[in-house]
């Protein structure tokens, strides 16, 4: 009998163990594929010009590699802590963000490709974005607030403070920065939030609707326009009539519509784009995708945005089991950010919509991108660590 007992409480013990010491494998390959795809067709889509330009075919590889292995390190880190320590740092990480942003405008601010988005700072061996500090830090703002309101979101003063919460990040965002898609994305994260804390169809409803109508009306002044003021109205020209400025705003959107044409079903094969060949600007960044449908096809394309369904789809299972609503909205706003990123990036590809500039997550080249994505992916491991395991 006593031996029975014995065997059952160390039974239960090792339950307990495997409860608390729970890890989403399947999460962490997806991401691994991600990046070690991301880090061959970043090469794939750069050799030609970092061999123009620095002499160098693999001067954006090793760059994009140093980013990936800091930021390995990183998400091993934070997914090996609670991630209820990292509550205690939301007010914090809220006002970091404010001042990083800032900081753009002062002599640490560095331009580059006619934009001033990122800073310099000691110690850092690439440019810091401002912008994806603003995201990560935002996430875990929300999270912590919801949890704070408690029923109280669901008021009209509790909604009209949520939605109000991220806007002078936004606005920030988008005029220090001159960083339209990152506000964008910011502003996405912090609606799907909101309404997964205070599923209030009809307010969103009332959202959109506003919202539809607001773009359908600057569309129409846009065009009506007698002159074209403002290098975003030209693109959203170029957007509905890309050959009309084909050598100018037009012509990203229609080279990157090009190399997709080109490639086919089974693309040309890697390595093989033409586009790559100073054709397309921003190859290995903002535009990977058209190199991924050139060089891969079809096929490539649709087998990429399967990996990025399934890196939701773990992060929707994790969301639901998490054991608590703290970290659920974690996840929920780092599969969010995700998304919409990605949705975004292909749809500026396709000219779905007009031309801005937005990275593919753990593909495109980018040190800033690569290093909190793979943070915020060590807080939804946090948060899988201590899901319970049903037996």
């Amino acid at each position: 009998m006593d031996i029975a007992m014995a065997a059952r409480r160390k039974g239960k013990r090792r339950k307990k163990e495997q409860a608390e010491y729970f890890f989403d494998y399947s999460l962490l390959f997806i991401v691994l594929f991600l990046l070690g795809f991301g880090l061959i067709m970043v090469y794939s889509a750069s050799y030609y010009e970092a061999f123009s330009d620095y002499g160098d075919t693999t001067y954006y590889l090793t760059r994009q590699l140093a980013a990936n292995i800091l930021g390995l390190v990183a998400m091993i880190v934070v997914a090996n802590i609670p991630y209820h320590f990292w509550e205690r740092f939301a007010v914090l990480g809220y006002a970091v963000s404010v001042v990083l942003i800032l900081l753009v405008m002062t002599p640490l601010g560095i331009e580059a490709g006619g934009a001033r988005r990122w800073i310099g700072l000691p110690g850092i061996p690439f440019n810091l974005q401002p912008a994806e500090v603003a995201k990560l830090c935002m996430i875990l703002f929300l999270s912590s607030l919801v949890c704070k309101m408690g029923k109280g979101v669901r008021t009209m003063k509790g909604f009209l403070i949520m939605v109000a919460v991220p806007m002078p990040i936004v606005v920030l965002v988008k005029e220090v920065t001159d960083n339209l898609s990152s506000a964008i994305i910011i502003l996405g994260i912090a609606l799907l939030m909101v309404f997964v804390a205070s599923p209030d169809y009809k307010k969103f409803i009332i959202m959109g609707v506003i919202g539809v109508a607001a773009v359908a009306a600057i569309l129409v002044i846009i065009i009506n326009a007698d002159t074209v003021e403002g290098f975003r109205s030209a693109r959203i020209l170029a957007w509905l009539d890309p050959e009309s400025d084909a050598l100018d705003k037009g012509f990203q959107p229609l080279q990157a519509l090009y190399a997709i044409g080109s490639g086919g079903i089974w693309g040309k094969g890697l390595g093989r784009s033409i586009q790559k060949l100073n054709f397309l600007p921003e190859a290995q960044n903002d535009m990977i995708f058209s190199i991924i449908c050139e060089e891969l096809g079809l096929f490539g394309a649709i087998a990429i945005m399967l990996m990025f369904i399934l890196l939701l789809w773990r992060m929707m299972i994790i969301a639901n089991n998490a054991l608590d609503l703290f970290g659920a909205l974690l996840v929920v706003g780092v599969m969010g950010h995700i998304a919409i990123q990605v949705i975004l990036n292909i749809a500026v590809v396709t000219s779905t919509v007009p031309n801005t500039g937005i990275s593919l997550p753990f593909i495109s080249y980018g040190g800033s991108s690569v290093m909190f994505l793979l943070i915020e992916i060590g807080l939804v491991l946090s948060v899988a660590r201590r899901i319970q395991l049903k037996t």
